[in-house]
């Protein structure tokens, strides 16, 4: 049973049960919204009860507590017309299974729906106008303030003198070429902090970089094709916004840890041991062209803390060429592979240039120079089996390739 101290009128019911002499059974209380039928919880185990024959009768203060649908309403009128719910009392009328009683019931549950239906109507209005004065619904992004006091839902918006700044600064460095990552690790080093203070996270970032609320635009309701302008300062423009967004748009969405490189989990850390990690950044030149760069870094998975800096693939790449003249060939073990592709080039020449090639070509060519051509021009999956097969682990320590001992 419910702590009747919170039950709104049930001290007043409670009486009227007392003097009609009705045996209440039990107390409920029902806080799931009404607006879609057969979604209430409280209200659906009732029903259950009351086609179990538990329940003959309900005590309610008003018709619309019961229901501000017409499927929930029906479906008591149904529990009368086959027997099951005997009468439905309220505070000062009672409703049994007649014509008159039912009919009057319905047109109450209607009224009750009607005046439902009219406050959305008269929100969703009163939102628009508010929306078209340049105020947005809800809370202010990150950046902006309200003034304390005025009218609710109509209070001026304002720069936050403390965070406005950054975030200005965070969208020119994205706009620059710098990486959301990159943006956090700045943001974190003087102590930036949300208004509940704590610290952004990086999903929050890519939001406020994606969000036209900071140049003065919003959408409502979200997705719903309607833009407003906002009647207070900016914190940035539309030309920086566009820019931005097109920073955004050329970096390929991926999920954390599913793309792959050319050398990540070969190499670790030479400083702290973590692993080897890579990302690829782009650059558009002035030419229009986009130009793809691969960067290796410490993960910083054993020391949050580690500097070393970053190295571009192809210095790995010319790194490892070199430590390859440092190796046995015998501990190359690229010979079959070698093989392969001498079988595979005498077959070309010879059924599509019709020319022969020399016998003697498996041993004139050195399995250093194979491995290292694969490592300059072979596929990913060449070049990870080809370091899998040495048994070696390299290190990466102030941009130089080590083998480790």
């Amino acid at each position: 049973m419910e702590n009747q101290s919170v039950l709104p009128g049930l001290k007043e019911m409670l009486a009227v049960a007392d003097r009609d002499g009705l045996n209440v059974v039990d107390i409920r209380k029902e806080s799931h919204s009404a607006k879609n039928s057969m979604e209430r919880p409280i209200f659906m185990s009732i029903i259950k009860d009351i086609r179990e024959d538990k329940i003959q009768g309900l005590l309610t203060w008003a018709p619309d507590r019961l229901s501000r649908n017409a499927g929930d309403l029906g479906t008591l009128v149904d529990l009368m017309d086959q027997n099951y719910l005997v009468e439905i009392r309220t505070y000062n009328q009672i409703f049994t299974n007649s014509p008159n009683d039912k009919f009057l019931l319905m047109i109450l549950g209607s009224q009750a729906k009607l005046e439902n239906d009219n406050k959305v109507i008269n929100v969703k209005r009163g939102l628009k106008a508010k929306c078209e004065m340049g105020y947005r619904p809800g809370m202010t992004p990150l950046g902006y303030l309200n003034e304390i006091g005025g009218k609710k839902g109509y209070r001026k918006t304002f720069l936050d003198p403390e965070r406005a700044p950054a975030i200005f600064e965070m969208f020119e460095r994205v706009s620059n070429g710098e990486s959301g990552r990159k943006v956090l690790n700045w943001l974190n080093s003087f102590g930036f902090k949300t208004r509940q203070g704590k610290p952004v996270v990086l999903s929050a970032i890519y939001r406020m970089l994606k969000n036209p609320y900071y140049y003065g635009s919003f959408e409502y309701p979200v997705g719903g094709g309607i833009w407003y302008k906002v009647l207070h300062e900016s914190i940035i423009n539309k030309e920086l916004f566009d820019v931005v967004q097109e920073r955004l748009a050329i970096i390929p969405k991926s999920r954390p840890g599913t793309k792959e490189f050319d050398f990540t989990k070969l190499i670790y850390c030479g400083v702290c041991g973590s692993g080897v990690t890579a990302e690829e950044k782009f650059k558009r030149q002035d030419n229009g062209v986009i130009r793809r760069y691969v960067y290796y870094h410490c993960t910083g998975g054993k020391d949050r803390n580690c500097k070393q800096p970053y190295i571009r693939e192809e210095e790995v790449t010319e790194q490892i060429c070199n430590i390859m003249d440092q190796i046995d060939p015998n501990m190359l073990n690229t010979q079959k592979h070698l093989q392969d592709e001498i079988s595979r080039y005498e077959r070309f020449m010879s059924k599509i240039l019709k020319q022969k090639v020399s016998k003697d070509l498996n041993n004139e060519v050195d399995l250093r120079d194979y491995s290292k051509f694969v490592l300059r021009e072979g596929a990913r999956e060449e070049k990870r089996e080809l370091l899998n097969c040495l048994k070696i682990k390299m290190s990466l320590k102030d941009k130089k390739i080590s083998v480790i001992q």
